[in-house]
């Protein structure tokens, strides 16, 4: 990336057009925005509702202090980082220091991220992997019957939550499995039962975020996400489609699952002699293996069926995630002597991995101009493209009036001749707030720059009013009596974002006094 810029994956400008916008929006004086102002052309929609905060909030951070073709190779380095970290914390509970080092390394560049580096730039997917091995760990530890890291828990679920909601889809249904087996384990439900209240307790910290996009997809095209090639049919690895890049993505991403596949669980033969000395750890790391390989084949199908919330993982491929931890512990642990045959071991795994890292990167897509071209689309007000899943209810963006894009954002209807700079004066146009004037010596419909959502209220000369939306495309339409109108269209707090926020500061006051009385208690059982 030093040399050839970014990568241009698969979500690469949906992350970047996000950063930016939230970047631009906290200039407006909007601290946690929740509606994209400068998405489907300036026309918006309400994506932050429904994706996770963390990823966006750090990419328009990163955006606030260095050049924009700067951010994502800070965002993809230090997130990698990270994961590296959260491996090494987790590795070195059963490793040596040595072994645990290269199981850091291992998983920060396991062929999963790089496809997630370099083909699909899904930013904050990898972020959510970065922290997955923490929940591994404090998961064992509360299997093992470790009630201390039980907090340490609850914080991470939630963490990983507001990172990625595939990926918390996915953490949540490792974290049961964990939880099971530790209870079939240790022959007690006391590890299920604390890891469920773990699992609240990470539900309600992240609830100002979950509960908003649980209640608001009644209003969005939610469904357009799990549509056409994004169906589960045609995801499972190896499967065959009718669209051929489709097609040719899903077999480079399977080979790579393959060769994972294959390296685990040769890996898994060697560790099984050591499988005493990592106790519990041993058994539910092999449980996470068998359980991620399964599910990323068609005759899981069943189970994607009928298990509640699995369609939101739309790719049984991001089961990797998980594989790539085991992949990583693993491969660390099993040549655990003689050193030289250890360290050649693991050179050989460097040297597969560089190989495919190689062939991954020369293969990615890598375009200079797609960041100048996004910023200069933004700070220009023309906007950029939206996503078809967060579409308001009867809205179209392929219908959009193509004349609206760079114009004025308060137009008169098609068939109104008169020149609207004529008759609208702007005095205020934010994301969440749009006042302006109208003075018309006859009746006028307005086609305001808007998508009509259920949040919006319009308030004309202080009275609110309702607005009506183009049958065709869902733009915000209000029809004024000839005169003088003052308008104010304002995105409104509804009650599922007020309860969100409640829940999540009860369980954070909560979590905070438990966790102080924790401490007291803990040194009070030192002293005595």
């Amino acid at each position: 990336m030093l040399f050839l810029g970014s990568a241009s994956g698969h979500d690469f400008l949906f992350h970047l057009a996000s950063w930016m916008d939230v970047f631009r929006q906290w200039h407006e004086g909007i601290s946690f925005p929740r509606w994209a102002e400068w998405a489907n052309w300036g026309f918006g929609e309400p994506r932050f509702i429904f994706y996770p905060p963390a990823s966006w909030i750090i990419g328009a951070s990163l955006g606030a202090i260095l050049p924009w073709t700067a951010v994502p190779a800070a965002y993809v380095w230090l997130t990698l980082m990270l994961a590296g970290m959260s491996a090494w914390l987790l590795a070195k509970e059963w490793l040596s220091g040595t072994e645990a080092a290269a199981a850091a390394v291992f998983f920060a560049i396991n062929p999963y991220h790089l496809v997630v580096v370099y083909y699909r730039s899904a930013f904050a997917e990898l972020l959510a992997s970065a922290l997955f091995p923490l929940l591994v760990l404090a998961a064992i530890q509360v299997a093992r019957g470790a009630s201390r890291e039980a907090l340490k828990l609850a914080l991470v679920f939630a963490a990983i939550w507001l990172a990625n909601a595939p990926a918390a889809v996915i953490a949540t249904y490792s974290l049961a499995l964990l939880l099971v087996a530790g209870c079939i384990l240790r022959r007690s439900l006391r590890p299920l039962a604390l890891g469920s209240v773990c699992m609240v307790t990470g539900f309600g910290l992240a609830a100002f975020y979950m509960l908003p996009a649980a209640w608001e997809q009644r209003w969005v095209q939610i469904g357009d996400a799990f549509s056409a090639e994004y169906s589960l049919e045609h995801n499972f690895i190896f499967t065959h489609t009718n669209a051929p890049d489709f097609l040719l993505f899903n077999w480079k991403v399977s080979c790579v699952a393959a060769c994972m596949m294959l390296i685990v669980w040769i890996a898994a033969v060697f560790v099984a002699r050591r499988r005493r000395e990592f106790g519990a750890a041993w058994w539910m790391f092999l449980a996470l293996a068998a359980a991620s390989t399964l599910l990323m084949f068609s005759p899981s199908a069943i189970l994607w069926l009928h298990l509640p919330e699995m369609r939101f993982v739309q790719f049984p491929w991001r089961w990797l995630g998980p594989l790539g931890l085991v992949f990583a512990f693993f491969v660390a642990a099993a040549v655990p002597f003689p050193v030289r045959k250890q360290r050649i071991s693991w050179l050989a795994v460097v040297a597969l991995i560089t190989l495919i890292g190689v062939s991954i990167a020369r293969d990615a897509p890598w375009d200079s101009q797609d960041i100048p071209s996004l910023v200069a689309a933004v700070e220009s007000g023309r906007g950029y493209e939206g996503a078809d899943e967060y579409q308001p209810l009867r809205s179209d963006r392929y219908n959009l009036p193509q004349t609206a894009l760079p114009v004025p954002p308060v137009t008169l209807s098609q068939d109104d001749t008169r020149n609207p700079s004529d008759l609208v004066r702007i005095d205020k146009w934010t994301a969440e707030r749009k006042n302006f004037h109208v003075d018309s010596h006859e009746e006028a419909t307005l086609a305001i720059r808007l998508f009509c959502y259920p949040v919006w209220t319009i308030s004309v000369d202080g009275a609110t009013v309702p607005g009506d939306c183009d049958d065709d495309t869902g733009q915000l339409l209000l029809t004024l009596p000839a005169g003088h109108h003052q308008i104010a269209i304002g995105f409104r707090r509804t009650w599922d974002r007020t309860a969100g926020a409640a829940i999540s500061i009860s369980f954070l006051i909560g979590f905070l006094v438990f966790a102080s009385l924790r401490r007291i208690w803990s040194r009070h059982a030192g002293l005595v």
